[in-house]
């Protein structure tokens, strides 16, 4: 194909995505109370009984419903669009490599929702329980409806993208960016970088650090397996 053949098919496939997110943004706003009220959750259980949620703009309900709509699309529609990047990658791929990369696909997407699962049932109550107790303690919290939601939904689609350091390791291991021998050169300074991030993005405290270093130094392992993996393959 020629270069404005392969440019035309690029915006065919951004513009499937586009149309895709938009059906995922119109089923999530029919069940918008539903996912506000699980966003809310793990807030909630995190509050005393005498503290509560508010909102103090006229416009922030509705705001945030649109904002959680538009965050809970990204995720629901994702298996589709991720189809549609596959399509559009899949006719540069020789067949062996198709079959060992589709696997990965239908990883990635199981790795975007273990990210969100993570963020949800681990990161969330650790942190709120964390920051809400931190200090002085007879201070009641009224955490913002808006910031809140749009804060939460923020995170948990970050750590889904997050989650897909196996595969970004596995792409550049592709592209012969990297390989083993730069991969075991460079783990100690990758898991003191990641040690970085991980103080970054979370409170000032150790365990909710090892909280998020853990996870992130297990994915790191994971994408070098994989670049293993793909070595012995090309190999044979």
């Amino acid at each position: 194909m020629e270069l404005y053949e392969h440019l035309r098919e690029l915006r065919l496939t951004c513009i499937k995505i586009v149309l895709i997110i938009l059906v995922g943004f119109t089923i999530c706003s029919a069940f918008g109370d539903q996912i506000t009220s699980f966003l809310l959750l793990p807030l909630r259980l995190a509050l005393k009984p005498n503290e509560q949620i508010i909102f103090t703009g006229i416009l922030d309900k509705v705001i945030s419903f649109f904002q959680i709509s538009f965050y809970a699309s990204i995720i629901v529609s994702s298996p589709f669009w991720t189809f549609q990047i596959w399509s559009f990658i899949k006719p540069a791929l020789y067949e062996k490599e198709i079959k060992l990369i589709r696997p990965f696909i239908f990883s990635s997407f199981l790795l975007f929702v273990s990210g969100v699962i993570f963020g949800y049932y681990v990161v969330f109550p650790s942190t709120f329980n964390l920051l809400l107790n931190f200090g002085t303690s007879d201070i009641l919290a009224m955490p913002n409806l808006k910031t809140y939601l749009a804060l939460s939904i923020k995170v948990l689609v970050f750590l889904g993208f997050i989650f897909q350091f196996p595969m970004v390791i596995f792409i550049l291991g592709l592209l012969h960016i990297i390989n083993n021998e730069s991969i075991k050169k460079t783990r100690p300074y990758t898991y003191i970088i990641l040690a970085i991030i991980s103080a970054i993005f979370t409170p000032p405290d150790i365990l909710t650090m090892m909280v998020l270093w853990i996870p992130l130094t297990i994915l790191f392992e994971v994408g070098a397996l994989s670049v293993y993996i793909w070595s012995k393959f090309l190999s044979k």
